[in-house]
């Protein structure tokens, strides 16, 4: 009987049911350990959201009054520590919780654009522009709109605080804030 190859190869097929390698591992851990500076990095609020056991809580809390540089990294790395203990499931949802944070930042963000971009548009251009604000904003105060716009234009000619151009800002949100609840 003749021994194959294989047999005598100590990284022959068996080798591959030994679970991940030691790369994989460790990206892994730098995954957890982004992931726990994320959660140290969040507000209050925003902590609130994230779907955390008590221990883990504490562990967030723990790095976030940590003020020294090194002692706040070897903090997280614990945190990080303590977070590669937890199911994978539990890391995924804390994951998608900072996932979903994040895309609400940006939806938000780029809502506050869309109305810095109508409020310039309004300062630089004419009625038609008003016109084509108001047919997508049907609830929005026209008259009011116009006066703002107008005593934004004179406090820019004349070098004063923008309070016209801001309290337009206002409005311009406000309606489109009720357009998208509608």
């Amino acid at each position: 009987m003749q021994i194959g190859e294989h047999e005598l190869n100590p990284s022959g097929p068996e080798q591959d049911d030994e679970g991940p390698s030691r790369s994989q591992l460790r990206r892994e851990a730098l995954d957890v350990l982004k992931l726990a500076q994320a959660l140290v990095d969040l507000t209050d609020a925003q902590l609130g959201q994230v779907p955390l056991g008590d221990d883990l809580l504490e562990e967030v809390r723990r790095a976030r009054a940590v003020t020294q540089q090194i002692a706040r990294k070897r903090q997280t790395q614990f945190l990080a520590k303590q977070m590669r203990k937890l199911d994978d499931v539990d890391v995924d949802a804390i994951r998608a919780a900072l996932d979903h944070d994040r895309n609400n930042i940006r939806r938000e963000a780029a809502a506050l654009h869309r109305v810095e971009q109508w409020r310039d548009r309004l300062l630089e251009g004419d009625d038609e522009t008003l016109n084509e604000f108001i047919a997508l904003h049907a609830q929005a105060d026209r008259q009011h709109l116009r006066t703002l716009a107008r005593q934004a234009r004179i406090e820019r000619e004349r070098n004063k605080p923008p309070h016209a151009a801001r309290e337009l800002f206002r409005a311009l949100r406000e309606a489109m804030d009720e357009r998208g609840k509608g």
